[in-house]
């Protein structure tokens, strides 16, 4: 299914009057809950209420705190998932956290060093015969010249112990039922994360989202109504706000069903840190077929993905201790240390929610609520906190005054399209991992048709104790293609299936863990920003599924590009940064990037002037060039006198012959840069702004923050 495939049309579901409570198995069961007690509370109306406490819901709370904004967050959950889950962390991701309270800094401390999650490995096994590795980390990604920060490997759930140590110290609390810190009957205030509350309904009016949370207390199914001005679906995959509203995803189901074992083995951590170190083990043996992620080698701690089909294989045979002989098989040698800790059966989707919004915007979708890839690439966890990333400044901007409802429907406008890419390359990447097994001779393909025909064909009328041996027959079958007899240089298949597979690697079409294009380069083509006149619209970019470099692109909508420069004014000393750090990280502020020419100053003006009226916090940046450094804080003082909000910085060059800042942006130095405060472009010029500076600068601001399109 190609990019378009994905999202075909607008379909809202006919919503019900009964609550609507999710129950185990994906039944749904619709009732009115007469057999349950409602709380009233005294809880003023919260700004926002986040459904949702995983890395997005987190960060989204953090970035709104840091805004000015209250909120609260809730988890069904009673405490936090301690399963691995995502674990590759993109630049994009890491320049967001950079703005976090040094998040980005502890994430680096706290990872395993580099070369030793570089690589996939593909394998017989553990101990046995490589088939191939690919090293998926080039010099270039460390050497900070694209981004200020580099990529990262490291566990979903370390990462929510990080977010949730850096709301307490915003001042937020958790609270759980059984503790004395319960607030079951509390007035809600803003700065709680709320541990086993479910959201069962929601209702919407023209003032206020008001949601039905469920929580057991004492043995008892308790309900307490929560109102909001804006409410947050951050609840994942299942989320239960996209059902409640009625919001439809589309795309491709069951792409493949898996079981993912958490375990740890030190001994395996040891023996992988020597032998052959790396983030992703691909293993192929005539006993068993799995990948095991190395989440860090030096603590000895692993996912294995196996494949899984139901309904002739279940949970059942999936116990920790047959997992544990599917382990040691993949190892090829004994163990004594393997401890089982989790063990979980998932479905790959790739699907895009049909709306990211409803209710007049008071309800948004963020994560995986809104959009579910296959794993291939990281795309889950960096897509869905880069939608709070966008979404954070927009909704600071509504409830402080700034900005009009019409700002928070940019949100969509701007995101899906990314949501759509990300999908679809998501499913090129998946498949290019297919791609290895079938050269071995083991086409997924093959092996989800046979199921099917066990499932829906003359199999299904078989007992299932025989649908069973006939699945494992044939899959062993299968598997004897891995066997040393065929797969060897000296055997004309397996050598034919050898040089194919070198062939795969060698040429970059196999599995692939970077996108550096897609990952800085992702740009909005509407939404909240003014397109250049002279811009033509592209056409819908097909994902390559290969590693494409990031070339540093201006264009409204774009991610402002990486430079490092040294500040010359209002600080003691002259502190060298990235261009990225000159736009606010607490404050939803905008910033216009000059040159320090005279019309340019004279558009600073202009902008100070419109961004008074319009009540948003704007700063200029002064951005001399490598070759001039004196007398540059007077002048740009008076210049831009009597307004104070403005830095002098001159841009450091990596080497003499290497572009300056207005040639990587290919602009003239007479144009500027206007950037949002999740740092994309939201207007440039490319040359000297002409005409009635004012009226230009308030047509930007306007259509930027959505006066625009309330007067068209």
């Amino acid at each position: 299914m190609g990019v378009s495939g994905f999202i075909k049309g607008f379909k809202l579901l006919h919503r019900t009057k009964p609550r609507i409570r999710l129950h185990p198995y994906g039944y749904i069961q619709r009732r009115y809950f007469l057999d349950t007690k409602i709380l009233n509370s005294s809880d003023s109306l919260l700004p926002v209420l986040i459904v949702g406490a995983g890395p997005v819901g987190l960060v989204l709370s953090v970035l709104l705190t840091k805004f000015g904004i209250k909120c609260t967050v809730l988890e069904k959950n009673k405490g936090f998932s301690k399963h691995p889950q995502a674990h590759f962390i993109n630049n994009r991701t890491m320049e967001v956290f950079r703005k976090l309270d040094g998040l980005a800094e502890e994430i680096q401390r706290s990872q395993p060093p580099v070369d030793l999650w570089g690589k996939f490995i593909y394998c017989t096994s553990l101990t046995g015969s490589i088939l191939g590795s690919v090293d998926h980390m080039h010099p270039q990604d460390f050497e900070k010249i694209v981004s200020p920060v580099s990529v990262a490997h490291f566990s979903q759930y370390k990462l929510t112990r990080l977010l949730v140590k850096l709301l307490e110290n915003l001042g937020f609390g958790i609270h759980t039922l059984e503790g004395p810190d319960s607030l079951d009957h509390e007035p809600l205030r803003g700065g709680e994360i709320l541990m086993g509350y479910e959201c069962v309904s929601i209702d919407t009016t023209d003032e206020c989202v008001t949601a039905t949370v469920s929580f057991s207390k004492e043995g008892k199914l308790l309900m307490r109504k929560i109102q909001s001005k804006i409410l947050i679906g951050a609840d994942g995959a299942g989320s239960m706000v996209r059902k409640l509203v009625g919001i439809d995803l589309k795309g491709e189901k069951d792409l493949q069903k898996l079981v993912s074992v958490h375990f740890w083995s030190k001994d395996l951590g040891r023996y992988l840190l020597n032998e052959r170190p790396g983030m992703l083990f691909f293993i192929f043996n005539t006993e068993v077929i799995g990948v095991i992620v190395a989440h860090d080698l030096t603590q000895g701690e692993f996912v294995l993905q196996i494949p899984f089909y139901p309904p002739q294989q279940n949970l059942e045979d999936f116990s920790p201790e047959i997992c544990k002989k599917l382990i040691l098989k993949l190892v090829g040698q004994e163990l004594s240390d393997i401890d089982v800790i989790d063990i979980k059966p998932w479905v790959m989707h790739a699907e895009v929610a049909e709306r990211f919004a409803c209710g007049n915007n008071q309800i948004m979708l963020c994560g995986d609520a809104a959009h579910r890839f296959p794993p291939a690439g990281g795309f889950g966890m960096n897509t869905g906190i880069q939608d709070a990333h966008n979404l954070a400044w927009k909704i600071a901007s509504l409830l402080n005054g700034v900005a009009p409802t019409s700002i928070l429907a940019t949100y969509e406008t701007e995101r899906k399209p990314i949501a759509v890419f990300n999908t679809a390359l998501s499913v090129q990447n998946f498949r290019a991992a297919m791609a290895v097994p079938a050269t071995l001779g083991l086409d997924p393909t093959v092996a989800n048709s046979v199921h099917q025909v066990i499932n829906k064909g003359f199999g299904s009328i078989l007992p299932s104790s025989m649908q069973k041996a006939i699945l494992d027959g044939i899959f062993s079958i299968g598997r004897s293609q891995l066997s040393e007899f065929i797969l060897n240089e000296n055997n004309p298949l397996g050598s034919s299936r050898l040089a194919k597979l070198r062939h795969i690697f060698e040429e970059g079409k196999s599995l692939q863990l970077q996108f550096p294009a897609e990952d800085l380069g992702f740009r909005y083509l509407e939404g909240a920003l003014v397109p250049d006149s002279d811009d033509v619209v592209p056409a819908p970019e097909l994902p390559t599924g290969r590693r494409r470099d990031y070339v540093p692109c201006a264009d409204p909508g774009s991610r402002l590009p990486h430079m490092k420069a040294k500040v010359l004014s209002n600080f003691p000393s002259e502190e060298t940064i990235s261009t990225l750090d000159l736009v606010s990280e607490n404050k939803v502020e905008f910033l216009l990037i000059i040159a320090p020419m005279e019309e340019s100053y004279n558009l600073a003006q202009a902008a100070f002037k419109v961004a008074e009226e319009y009540k948003v916090s704007t700063k200029v940046c002064i951005l001399w060039p490598a070759d001039s450094v004196t007398r540059v804080q007077p002048e740009s003082k008076a210049k831009l006198a009597p307004w104070k909000n403005y830095i002098d910085v001159i841009e450091v060059k990596r080497s003499l012959d290497s572009s300056s800042w207005w040639s990587t942006c290919q602009m003239t130095e007479q144009g500027a840069i206007l950037v949002r405060p999740d740092e994309h472009i939201a207007w440039r010029s490319k040359s000297r702004v002409v005409g009635d500076l004012y009226s230009k600068m308030k047509i930007v601001f306007s259509t930027v923050l959505g006066f625009e399109s309330m007067n068209s």
